[in-house]
């Protein structure tokens, strides 16, 4: 018997067939399909007599299926430049340019480069495969990039990308809601904001309008005004396209946005598991003892919940702290009007540029109290030990929490 990975690729399923001589049509593993060859990869390289060769990884075949070849025959100019490009980073790294002769006259890549060669063609798969899943299940506009040029980090092991809330057991994250507006005019009429005591928290351009600490309160799939009507913004999902990248001073993942976003535009949601405030500290304990923790207190009216993104989450998992921040915190309620479960939004405080580093303050005032405990200033958490900030802002306090 032998066994398959949980949601392994194609490639890897065809790998599998290939190597233990089985055939199956639903993954294109044919008597016909097993002659046809892809270039997957490069390994290697070396010259003999002459002439340069290449070691090849074929898609859908199995590492033991590698074989050199003429670098005339290959027809895969994107995968030679990436091949040059990792050997030359390599190298440029280690300070060592030249190649290693062996004996008959054979020039060579040394083991170590040729290693991190098929290091980085293996991550850079990976990370490929990664978006495309993400952006399968992203419920958004916007588009999701991922990007690393500073290690060898892959993505998330033990993360899973959800659009809301996913509660725990006992939990309703939905109250019930059975009446929306009538109005023909938001903006201008007695609209669900007014009806919770609160004015509309957007203006006709649909930026925010409203002080940090007041909660914004949106029409919902009960009222009468349409999917254009000016308050419903949160709940169309993030409209920019993001790119979650690897930070090169040490703080982990991060996200930066690919398009310029206008001051109190409406960025993205926080979500999570939705847990009790008892089992947020029992999950605390534990994640105490690894570094890290995503745990995010549902204070607006009462201590009762928490949002654990530890392992379930968007975006906003991989956004980092900074005491001079872009985002600011507000509470929604749209669907759901209980007090305890507000949905946690996050609003651009200025205008900030393509390619610019989206972060908001762990602890910011006027909204929800946030602090962290995680080594790479990762997501908020309770406050449990004192972590050094590595915002870099000139108002740095020097600590998360």
């Amino acid at each position: 018997a032998w066994y398959v990975p949980c949601l392994a690729s194609l490639e890897t399923l065809q790998e599998l067939c290939r190597k233990e001589n089985l055939r199956c049509k639903s993954i294109g593993i044919t008597n016909r399909s097993l002659k046809s060859y892809e270039v997957e990869y490069l390994c290697d390289y070396k010259v003999e007599e002459g002439k340069e060769y290449y070691l090849v990884k074929w898609k859908g075949w199995p590492e033991s299926s590698n074989t050199w070849e003429p670098q005339k025959n290959l027809k895969c100019p994107l995968l030679l430049q990436n091949f040059l490009s990792d050997k030359n980073e390599y190298l440029s790294r280690v300070k060592e340019g030249k190649a290693l002769k062996v004996r008959n006259h054979v020039k060579a890549l040394k083991p170590a480069v040729a290693d991190y060669i098929v290091k980085k063609a293996k991550q850079r798969i990976a990370l490929r495969r990664w978006k495309e899943e993400l952006n399968r299940k992203k419920n958004h506009r916007g588009m999701i990039l991922v990007e690393n040029t500073v290690d060898l980090e892959g993505p998330p092991l033990d993360f899973y990308y959800i659009n809301e809330y996913k509660p725990a057991p006992g939990i309703n994250v939905i109250n019930g809601i059975t009446t929306g507006c009538e109005c023909s005019d938001c903006p201008a009429e007695k609209c669900c904001p007014k009806e919770a005591g609160f004015i509309l928290a957007y203006n006709k351009q649909k930026k925010l309008k409203i002080q940090p600490g007041l909660p914004i309160y949106e029409c919902n799939s009960f009222c009468r005004c349409g999917p254009d009507c000016p308050n419903r913004i949160v709940q169309k999902g993030t409209q920019y396209s993001l790119c979650i990248f690897r930070t090169n001073n040490g703080r982990g993942w991060g996200v930066k946005t690919l398009q310029k976003i206008k001051t109190n535009s409406f960025v993205m949601e926080y979500v999570g598991e939705v847990i009790t405030s008892e089992e947020a500290e029992r999950r605390g304990q534990l994640y105490d003892n690894q570094g890290n923790t995503y745990l995010f207190d549902l204070d607006y009216d009462s201590d009762e919940f928490t949002v654990d993104a530890a392992r379930y989450g968007n975006v906003s998992h991989f956004v980092n702290h900074s005491c001079d921040p872009n985002l600011q915190v507000f509470n929604v309620f749209i669907d759901n009007l209980d007090l305890r479960l507000p949905r946690i939004a996050l609003f651009s405080t200025r205008t900030i540029k393509a390619g610019e580093e989206l972060t908001f303050d762990y602890q910011m005032k006027g909204s929800i109290d946030l602090t962290s405990d995680t080594a790479d200033g990762l997501s908020p958490s309770r406050k449990r030990i004192r972590t050094v900030c590595k915002c870099g802002a000139v108002c740095c306090r020097g600590y998360l929490n």
